[in-house]
């Protein structure tokens, strides 16, 4: 102890964002283990762990892309409805035939990777806000999809329906899927030329472009990423429903659940922070919230406020990080 009597202070290591969602993940298990335990069930039972791995599944491939165009500093509101146009080209392609499996899976990845070539050039040919191009665009397959379907169509064989029902050991096929996607995008990220790109897009268009980065095409090819996320997500549905359905997508909320999974993990909306890390313990907070509501049978409203409320806090902590940091250099220059 100094002379002055100054006191010392017990400082405890600050958690990153991605730190943070996973220390929240860890928080969420031991309390809704414990919380469906004296209701008599068990979150960690083979069953349970086999359903929110499955729930978070379809989510996770979508949340990836949608992670992609976030810190490119863009969005994608489209996604929804791109996962139940692309379940049912698949469904209808395959026409439960096993023959036509990757005749459709090659038609999935066509018309997703057109819609989100179509969104990049309304962006940046166009110059049209993402979030107002987005959701045009998908207002438009909205309408197609109203107009030509009124219910489930297709039908896809059994051999693709393992997709959506086979495991590894505990470990769905539909998740490992999920891990590779995200493995596959965080090497991206960090180690090729077009991920450094992204990031640098996304931190500062004007700065990147002038650094020489041709920003018009990150952004196309990001939003292309996107586009091709969501239809592998279509993909999985189409094989968990053993057919198209035209609304599957917008019912299970795939536009804003990706965009809070992204949140959640410490991805800045803004753009060029964050990472692919940070999404995957998001959209498993979000799966094991549901998990243990739809256990404790909790009421689906106060189940959306008790999500809206962790998403709201979350945000909440990573911008007053954020104020601090900033406040500290501006501190330092002076």
């Amino acid at each position: 102890m100094s002379t002055d009597g100054a006191r010392t202070r017990l400082r405890l290591p600050a958690l990153d964002a991605t730190s943070g969602v996973w220390a929240a993940l860890a928080l969420a298990l031991m309390l809704g283990g414990t919380l469906v335990a004296l209701d008599g069930g068990s979150l960690f039972s083979e069953s349970s762990t086999i359903s929110l791995l499955q729930r978070a599944a379809g989510l996770g491939i979508v949340a990836v892309g949608q992670t992609m165009a976030i810190l490119a500093g863009s969005l994608d509101l489209s996604v929804a409805y791109v996962i139940s146009l692309t379940s049912l080209v698949a469904a209808e392609t395959m026409a439960g035939s096993d023959g036509m499996v990757l005749p459709a899976i090659a038609a999935v990845l066509a018309v997703s990777a057109a819609i989100g070539l179509l969104n990049g050039l309304l962006i940046t040919k166009l110059r049209i806000n993402a979030f107002i191009a987005t959701l045009g665009v998908g207002l438009l397959i909205k309408g197609y999809l109203e107009q030509g379907y009124a219910g489930p169509a297709g039908s896809v064989p059994t051999s693709f329906q393992h997709l959506g029902y086979d495991r590894i050991g505990p470990v769905p096929l539909s998740f490992v899927l999920f891990a590779a996607v995200a493995a596959a995008a965080w090497f991206t990220l960090r180690s090729t030329r077009y991920g450094h790109h992204l990031i640098a897009t996304g931190g500062d268009l004007d700065v990147a472009r002038l650094s020489g980065v041709r920003t018009d095409r990150v952004l196309i090819r990001t939003h292309v990423i996107c586009s091709l996320c969501a239809g592998i997500a279509g993909l999985y549905l189409a094989s968990r429903l053993g057919a198209g359905a035209p609304r599957v997508g917008a019912e299970g909320g795939y536009d804003l659940e990706s965009i809070a999974a992204v949140v959640l993990g410490g991805t800045v909306l803004a753009g060029g922070r964050g990472g692919v890390a940070g999404t995957v313990g998001g959209v498993l907070l979000l799966a094991v919230i549901d998990g243990v509501f739809n256990q404790l049978e909790v009421d689906s409203f106060f189940k959306q406020m008790v999500r809206g409320v962790v998403i709201v806090a979350a945000v909440a902590v990573y911008a007053l990080r954020l104020r601090r940091t900033s406040d500290r250099r501006k501190a330092a220059v002076a």
